[in-house]
């Protein structure tokens, strides 16, 4: 199939609603592992521990150390008492308060509207703008400093689980919801390819010589909004903050220097990388912004293999996947994968494309 102009209904498939994983497994690097070489086609059975040995010394595994936040929480509104779901995407003033949300049921939200939060409704936010169908801009109600504000808001949310997880969130959730190495606070959603890591696991990349290095996506909603389009060119992906540090561009143009391999631990760090690199295969420190949307055809400049999970259809990941194997290929391996009944999605099992 041609992979020149890519349509939306080319990514439709149905997955069995019993193979969509509810709870992650116990140790994190004992998921399944699907192994898919692009040259070759072949596709392999493995468990993720077992990615150690496809990689050698002086190659660089390239992570997001971006933190879930626990971003949805629940009030009601003034007068009536109707519980209004608010997730919150994203910080827009700290001084003021101001934060871009999401509400449902959005009809009942309107300007002025004011919202009570926690047993003792002690923290109130008010909306002063409609910004979508479903987006607000809340001015929370605050007396005292932005960190106890922060830990206010924090105790009463909860870890933002995808809808398709379709059990109420457990306290363990906030734990397993986040990669072993997240510490810088700011995503809504958990870079799905980093929760298969383990303490283990890194300490077995150390000894082999295996680099790591760390660069930070906040992923948004944004990433995971539904693709409306049949034409992808006319999709617009929100801005997600992104950050590179020198420390992780030192360590990645090393490795691409000395002819190592660079991996690309999720999709949002091939998204991350292919914002800023030269002309010379070199990566670049940043501190800003990205809107970047990746689908087939795609010429990718650092990354040599990517990690992932197995990603709902139609989603700006699955297309990025695409991309980076081959539509044809990952069509297949995704099949493969059905067929084999892999657990998907974000507690799922990991695609390894190499």
């Amino acid at each position: 199939m041609s992979v020149e102009r890519m349509k939306l209904s080319q990514f439709k498939f149905d997955v069995p609603q019993d193979l969509v994983a509810q709870y992650p497994l116990v140790n994190r690097d004992e998921s399944r592992m699907m192994v898919v070489h692009r040259e070759t086609g072949e596709i392999e059975h493995k468990q993720f521990s077992d990615i150690i040995d496809y990689f050698d010394e002086g190659d660089v595994m390239v992570m997001n150390d971006t933190k879930v936040f626990p971003a949805r929480m629940y009030g009601n509104k003034e007068k009536t008492g109707a519980v209004i779901e608010v997730f919150l995407l994203r910080e827009l003033n700290r001084e003021s308060l101001l934060w871009d949300v999401l509400v449902d049921p959005a009809r009942k939200i309107r300007i002025g509207n004011k919202l009570y939060f926690g047993e003792d409704e002690d923290l109130v936010a008010e909306v002063i703008d409609n910004t979508t169908s479903r987006g607000r801009t809340l001015r929370f109600l605050f007396d005292g400093t932005n960190e106890e504000f922060r830990q206010k808001v924090f105790s009463l949310g909860e870890t933002p689980l995808p809808k398709y997880i379709d059990r109420p969130v457990e306290p363990e959730d906030a734990e397993r919801f986040q990669t072993i190495y997240a510490n810088k606070e700011g995503a809504v959603a958990v870079p799905t390819a980093g929760l298969h890591m383990s303490k283990q696991l890194m300490k077995r990349f150390e000894i082999k010589g295996i680099d790591t290095a760390f660069l930070t996506l906040h992923i948004g909603l944004g990433t995971f909004r539904e693709v409306e389009v049949e034409d992808l060119t006319k999709h617009k992906v929100d801005s997600e903050q992104l950050i590179i540090p020198k420390d992780c561009v030192d360590v990645v143009n090393r490795s691409i220097t000395n002819g190592g391999k660079v991996i690309a631990v999720g999709t949002s760090v091939v998204r991350a990388m292919e914002s800023t690199h030269s002309t010379m295969r070199q990566l670049k420190t940043y501190d800003g912004w990205t809107s970047r949307f990746i689908f087939p055809p795609y010429k990718f400049k650092l990354a040599d293999a990517l990690v992932t999970n197995f990603h709902t259809p139609q989603s700006t990941l699955l297309m990025l996947t695409s991309a980076f194997g081959g539509y044809d290929l990952i069509m297949e391996a995704y099949q493969t994968a059905i067929k084999e009944k892999y657990r998907m999605h974000a507690y799922g099992d990991a695609l390894l494309v190499i």
